[in-house]
């Protein structure tokens, strides 16, 4: 009994590292099911991210660090360690580099593994090397009911990558996203732009897309123009249905109420 748990163990382990470890085709069998998370936050030494690199925030950034930094008690300094870890990322192009995780350590006065145990815990920072602008599909259950898979694949089509995978010329990176809170404007998308720096750093909504909108929005900032974000018509079957006012709670609610908390 134990050897066969034994071999079914060495089986799902196998099973498991060749699927973590395969090529591109093993990131197509997953298909949007593909955590990007698993992808960008794992750290590769490259010839730009290594234990010799070096980071600093520029003298600007420093005096937003500062000024975070004081939102919090002297004695408590460390608590800032999300903010500016994402002031790091956004000075960084998208990415937390081992050096700039060090450097957050040295300013916030903490061990590094602290930082590096934040850095990999949340989803919202990378640790590998992403684009200029990441844009992520929500894969959540409303948003694929409304039809994310179809907007996934126009973006795929439109930029020749699949989910965990960035644009030769290192614009874009697609990923997938979890609940982005906006389920009755499902299907969605946000894109972080790091073009322009901390100052300049934006992370943008889309709703209520159809494929084709996805894909205009990606052709609006190739050719270096700002999309409008914000709620257009209801989507059902990848198009959009214009609003026709509210048709629930049009009237006085039959109840039954709360009771008066004042009384």
């Amino acid at each position: 009994m134990l050897r066969s748990l034994s071999q079914a163990s060495k089986a799902l382990f196998t099973a498991v590292n060749s699927a973590s470890h395969g090529s591109q085709m093993g990131q197509l069998e997953r298909g949007f099911a593909t955590n990007s998370t698993d992808i960008f936050n794992i750290h590769k030494d490259t010839a730009e991210n290594n234990a010799t690199t070096t980071f600093a925030f520029t003298p600007a950034n420093m005096k937003l660090v500062v000024d975070r930094i004081a939102h919090y008690p002297p004695n408590y300094k460390q608590s800032a360690v999300i903010p500016v870890l994402d002031m790091a990322q956004q000075q960084n192009g998208g990415y937390l580099s081992l050096a700039a995780m060090n450097h957050v350590a040295e300013v916030l006065e903490m061990p590094p593994i602290r930082v590096y145990e934040v850095a990999t815990f949340y989803s919202m920072f990378n640790r590998t090397k992403i684009g200029k602008y990441h844009i992520m599909v929500c894969g959540t259950t409303p948003c694929r009911l409304q039809g994310s898979q179809g907007i996934e694949k126009a973006l795929h089509d439109h930029l020749g990558v699949h989910i965990g995978e960035t644009t030769k010329d290192g614009m874009f990176t697609l990923g997938e996203m979890e609940c982005m809170g906006a389920c009755v404007n499902a299907p969605m998308i946000a894109i972080a732009d790091y073009t322009k720096g901390v100052e300049g750093f934006t992370y943008l909504y889309y709703e209520d897309l159809t494929p084709e909108a996805a894909v205009n929005i990606v052709k609006m900032l190739q050719k270096g123009e700002t999309p409008k974000a914000e709620p257009v018509g209801a989507v059902i079957g990848g198009k959009w249905v214009p609003s026709k006012g509210n048709t629930t709670l049009t009237g006085t609610p039959t109840g039954p109420y709360c009771r008066d908390l004042d009384a």
